[in-house]
């Protein structure tokens, strides 16, 4: 699992990679809390793209996440978030709380 972080104005954007499960999760955590500590960004962005495959961890990143820019009155958006990732978030209600884009499931879509 890694995490790729870059600045454009004010935006932090967070390329993730990998699998996210307990053993990623807290470095992760780590990383987004000294970007987000040193950059001070308005709005941060989670890109799931990169992720192979995510437990309930993930959640627990995106919630963290978004407590953090909100103590600090910026916002978060979760985007690319691949369909297995997609499940895992939207079991949990994760959209109420954050604006979550989602890849499209290529699979599904061919079955139908």
């Amino acid at each position: 699992m890694s995490v790729v972080c870059k600045e454009e104005g004010r935006v932090l954007y967070a390329a993730l990679s990998g699998e996210i499960d307990h053993h990623a999760a807290r470095s992760i955590m780590l990383e987004l809390d000294r970007e987000i500590e040193s950059r001070f960004p308005s709005e941060t962005v989670l890109d799931f793209g990169g992720v192979t495959f995510m437990d309930s961890s993930g959640i627990a990143i995106v919630l963290r996440t978004c407590r953090r820019m909100q103590e600090s009155g910026g916002s978060l958006r979760a985007v690319e978030v691949p369909p297995q990732a997609g499940r895992v978030l939207r079991a949990a209600g994760v959209e109420r709380m954050v604006s979550v884009t989602y890849q499209r499931d290529t699979k599904e879509e061919s079955a139908t």
